[in-house]
C-alpha cells in the first residue's frame, strides 16, 4: 500500500439535499471548509455545474471568496472552471481579485465542458436535438493487480441527446460565438498572469489584478486526451477524476506523464485523483448514508440534471429498471463506502495505482453532520496511519 503520506483534499459540488435551499448548501459548504481546515486537508476545490436542482456550485470563483475569506490556512481553488464557458482574461481577472486578497492560498483549475466538446463535433446544435438512447451497457470491468476496478467506459449518448444540453450551451454562449482552441485559452491565461501577453500586433496586454498572481494552475481531465497532453506539456500539474470517470483514470494519468514536459511550475509531473467516499463509524452505516447516491447519480447521466439529493428512504422509493441499473453501475461499484479503515484501504490502492501524489475526496449524504463526519472519520484514519507509518 502506498504511504498516507500523500494529502488529502476535498471537492465540494455544493449539494442541496431533499427539504433544503441553495441559501442552505451555501451555509453547509462555507461550514464543511473551516472543519476540513481543522481537519487538515490540504485544499477545497468547488466544480462548476449549471442548470441542475440540486447543484449549488455554479461560479466557483465567488465560492472560493466565501470560503477563504471563513478559513485561514486552507488552499482553496476551483475544480474546475470549464474554459468552454469563459475567456482567459476573465478567468485571470477573478482570480487575480481573489490572489490580492489571499494571497498564496489559491489554485486556479480549469478545464474544458463536456458539453462544449459535443457541440465542437457538431452532435449537440439546438435545444430540440435529440438522440437514439441504448441501453446501457452491462456492468462489467477488470481489476488492476492490487485489486483497483476499472469498469467499462460509460457512454455519453443520453447527455449529448439532452436537450438540457442544447440549452445549457445556448444559455452559456455568446450568439454565434466560436469556441477557441483549448491549448491557446491555457496558453494565453498563462501569459495574462505571467506578463508575457502579446495580441497578433503586438500589443501588449497586463491585468490588474491578476498579472503575477501566486495561482497554483492546475488542468482536470478525465480521459489521456487534450487536458492530459496539454498539462504535460506545459508542466503544470494534472488532476484526473476516478470519481466521474472511473473507467479511464489509468488512461488519462499514463497520457499525462507521457506528455510531461519540465517547467518552471514543476520538474515531474504531479498528480491529484479524485474519489466518491462516504465513510461511517460502520461499512453498514456508511452503506445507509450512501443510499441516495444511486437516484442522484441517475439524474445526472440520463440528462434531466441532479436532482435534490434523496433520503436513504427517499431513495429506497424510486422505481428502477434493469436499464437504470445498468445505467449508474460503474459509479456505484467505484464509490469507496465504509468504514474509515476500509476506505483508507481502498484510497491506498488507488494512490498506489495512479502513482497519485494528492487524493482528491469528494462526499455527499443528506444530513449535513454524516457528511462532516464522514471526512472528520477519514483524516483521523488517514493521520494515524501516517503516524505510524513514520514511527515504522
Amino acid at each position: 500500500m502506498t504511504s498516507t503520506a500523500i494529502p488529502l483534499s476535498v471537492l465540494d459540488l455544493v449539494p442541496i439535499t431533499s427539504g433544503s435551499t441553495a441559501r442552505q448548501a451555501i451555509a453547509n459548504t462555507i461550514d464543511l471548509a473551516k472543519r476540513a481546515e481543522a481537519a487538515g486537508y490540504q485544499r477545497y476545490w468547488l466544480a462548476e455545474h449549471h442548470l441542475n436542482p440540486g447543484v449549488a456550485g455554479t461560479t466557483p470563483a465567488l465560492l472560493i471568496a466565501l470560503i477563504a475569506n471563513a478559513t485561514r490556512t486552507l488552499r482553496v481553488g476551483s475544480g474546475a472552471v470549464l474554459m468552454g464557458h469563459h475567456t482567459p482574461l476573465s478567468v485571470v481577472e477573478q482570480f487575480g481579485i481573489l490572489d490580492a486578497v489571499h494571497p498564496g492560498r489559491i489554485d486556479l483549475g480549469l478545464g474544458r465542458s463536456g458539453f462544449r466538446r459535443l457541440q465542437e463535433r457538431g452532435t449537440v446544435t439546438s435545444a430540440t436535438t435529440s438522440a437514439p438512447i441504448p441501453a446501457a451497457p452491462a456492468p462489467s470491468g477488470r481489476r488492476t493487480d492490487n485489486g483497483l476496478l476499472i469498469p467499462p467506459p460509460f457512454s455519453l449518448a443520453r447527455l449529448i441527446g439532452s436537450p438540457r444540453a442544447a440549452l445549457q450551451i445556448g444559455l452559456l454562449q455568446q450568439p454565434k460565438a466560436e469556441t477557441p482552441d483549448y491549448a491557446d485559452q491555457i496558453d494565453d491565461i498563462l501569459a495574462l498572469i505571467g506578463g508575457t501577453y502579446r495580441g497578433a500586433d503586438g500589443t501588449e496586454a497586463h491585468v490588474v489584478p491578476g498579472e503575477g498572481a501566486r495561482l497554483d494552475v492546475w488542468i482536470l481531465g478525465s480521459s489521456g486526451g487534450e487536458s492530459a497532453e496539454v498539462a504535460g506539456r506545459r508542466g503544470l500539474p494534472f488532476a484526473a477524476n476516478y470519481h466521474v470517470a472511473p473507467s479511464s483514470v489509468l488512461e488519462a494519468v499514463e497520457g499525462y506523464r507521457a506528455a510531461f514536459r519540465p517547467s518552471a511550475t514543476l520538474t515531474r509531473p504531479h498528480v491529484s485523483v479524485s474519489a466518491d467516499v462516504v465513510v461511517a463509524s460502520t461499512d453498514q452505516e456508511a452503506r445507509e448514508l450512501a443510499t441516495g447516491y444511486a437516484p442522484w447519480v441517475r439524474s445526472i447521466r440520463s440528462g434531466e440534471g441532479a436532482i435534490k439529493f434523496p433520503t436513504p428512504d427517499e431513495a429506497r422509493s424510486f422505481e428502477w429498471s434493469s436499464d437504470d441499473q445498468a445505467l449508474v453501475q460503474d459509479r456505484l461499484d467505484t464509490q469507496f463506502v465504509g468504514s474509515p479503515d476500509r476506505v483508507a484501504d481502498q484510497l491506498g490502492i488507488l494512490a498506489t495505482e495512479t502513482g497519485a501524489d494528492e487524493l482528491l475526496i469528494t462526499t455527499i449524504t443528506h444530513d449535513h453532520r454524516d457528511r462532516i463526519r464522514s471526512y472528520e472519520l477519514l483524516a483521523d484514519e488517514w493521520a494515524a496511519r501516517n503516524q505510524l507509518a513514520r514511527v515504522g
